[in-house]
């Protein structure tokens, strides 16, 4: 998708989902205190390491519990309104200012922690040669239910077809995903 474009839609995804987002902060600030934002580093275009953006979902403090560790529905971290947000995937609304300082695509793959990317082999570094995305290839072809392997094989097809007919289906894709909820968190 070229960039003018996608600058476009992320705009005015923020625009129409910036009542969604205050409620959503709010609810987080009251629940459980602290920041409404969750910072974590993850590895983008070329190697390079960026601060990915995300409503935070878990009580202040919460570390991950290691590398590739996916948090389950009822680890006791994840607060009330973390549970919703994480099932619609609007924790990840926060990327798409992500999205306006380049540091991330609309679709793409997703971005990972350093510490995985260590341990990638040359085909999967392919992942790299775009740059991440709020959604991608994996997200809507299974994204947690489909083994690692499987996903990073899955953005390695995307970045060798992609094409502006290809992310609009995946954007497409995504809405329906979220707006229905089905394949969008792990059981």
């Amino acid at each position: 998708m070229n960039r003018p474009l996608e600058l476009l839609l992320a705009l005015a995804a923020l625009a129409l989902t910036a009542p969604l987002l205050l409620v959503s902060a709010i609810l987080i600030r009251v629940e459980g205190g602290g920041s409404a934002i969750y910072r974590q580093r993850r590895v983008g275009l070329g190697g390079a390491e960026f601060e990915m953006l995300k409503l935070r979902t878990m009580v202040p403090g919460s570390d991950p519990v290691g590398v590739g560790t996916i948090v389950a529905r009822d680890d006791p971290r994840v607060t009330w309104i973390g549970r919703w947000l994480r099932r619609t995937s609007l924790d990840e609304l926060p990327n798409l200012v992500n999205v306006l300082r380049g540091e991330m695509a609309l679709v793409g793959p997703r971005p990972t922690i350093p510490a995985q990317v260590r341990d990638y082999t040359d085909r999967q570094h392919r992942r790299h040669e775009v740059r991440p995305g709020i959604t991608g290839w994996a997200q809507v072809k299974g994204r947690a239910g489909i083994p690692w392997d499987e996903r990073i094989e899955l953005d390695i097809e995307y970045v060798e077809g992609r094409s502006l007919g290809l992310d609009l289906m995946i954007l497409r894709k995504t809405v329906w995903l979220a707006a229905t909820g089905h394949g969008l968190a792990p059981d």
